[in-house]
């Protein structure tokens, strides 16, 4: 049952306080639910959907034949549309289990480990290949079948533990967008990471960044590229557009407003480079996520 709130559907899930998940298979020609959000973590799994236009976030991506995606966050959106995809034969196994399926003292334990880095990934959306996918589909194909819950349950702690050891699975929203706090092994990055959530509207020098840790502006740019995998300015730019994106569902800004309330300089610069980062116009992002917000 779904229930409106900021225009995004607040779906009220079956999950009962006695079940360790809650699991839906469905055979369906066509998707037709609305962009939502939920408490509970959730495991979606699609097959012979090739076509359909996943958004979770401010992600926006044409899936194949599978798909399998994890979120972990109550205020994530995500939706699957029909967009392109033709197929009459789509199967659909979504999983959703409580965030305290895996209390505190339980996901610290040394077993768990790679479970709890699996979630913090999540909550931005992640999604598995095709390797991953294929490991998890015996036991992921059975599961709405098995008639016994305990063992039911112990299939579905081994396929997340089998996901949580793939090292090549991809977050999906912008930590912005999804208003995630980003965390790094490294104090000297997680520092700069916070200083630029906080100061992203402002104009951020590499010079001023590399002072702050103690290094020179050509080591720190080097560190920074190894330990994010992004430039310093290609990750400024994208903490820029996550909550510019974010400002484009939110609120009724016009996009002029919101090019320079996040640090942009130039409406023309910030509309090439959203289009560049998320294939579509700052105005058409905001229109495609407003018809899919329909209350239902």
């Amino acid at each position: 049952m779904p229930t409106p709130t900021n225009n995004i559907i607040r779906e009220i899930t079956p999950l009962s306080d006695k079940d360790c998940f809650y699991i839906a298979e469905r055979y369906k020609t066509e998707f037709t639910y609305p962009i939502h959000s939920h408490t509970e973590f959730e495991l979606n799994f699609t097959e012979k959907a090739a076509g359909v236009r996943r958004i979770v976030g401010d992600s926006v991506e044409v899936i194949g034949d599978y798909d399998l995606v994890l979120i972990a966050s109550e205020k994530l959106e995500h939706v699957w549309e029909q967009h392109e995809c033709n197929s009459k034969e789509i199967r659909e196994i979504t999983i959703q289990f409580s965030s305290d399926l895996f209390f505190k003292s339980f996901l610290n334990k040394n077993q768990f480990h790679s479970i709890a880095k699996m979630f913090e990934r999540a909550q931005k959306g992640l999604a598995f290949p095709m390797s991953a996918i294929l490991k998890v589909y015996p036991k992921l194909d059975t599961l709405a079948s098995e008639k016994q819950g305990f063992y039911a349950t112990i299939n579905f702690l081994t396929i997340l533990y089998e996901l949580s050891l793939v090292e090549d699975a991809r977050t999906l929203s912008s930590s912005s967008f999804a208003k995630i706090d980003t965390q790094s092994d490294s104090r000297r990055v997680h520092k700069v990471q916070s200083y630029i959530n906080a100061h992203y509207k402002e104009e951020i020098r590499l010079n001023q960044l590399a002072e702050m840790v103690s290094m020179t502006p050509v080591s720190f740019s080097r560190f920074f590229k190894l330990r994010t995998g992004k430039n310093l300015s290609d990750y400024i730019i994208d903490i820029r557009i996550g909550f510019a994106a974010r400002l484009l569902v939110d609120s009724t800004m016009s996009v002029a407003e919101i090019c320079y309330d996040c640090g942009f300089n130039n409406l023309s610069n910030f509309n090439r480079i959203f289009k560049k980062k998320k294939n579509c116009s700052p105005k058409e992002f905001r229109e495609n996520y407003r018809k899919k917000k329909k209350l239902i």
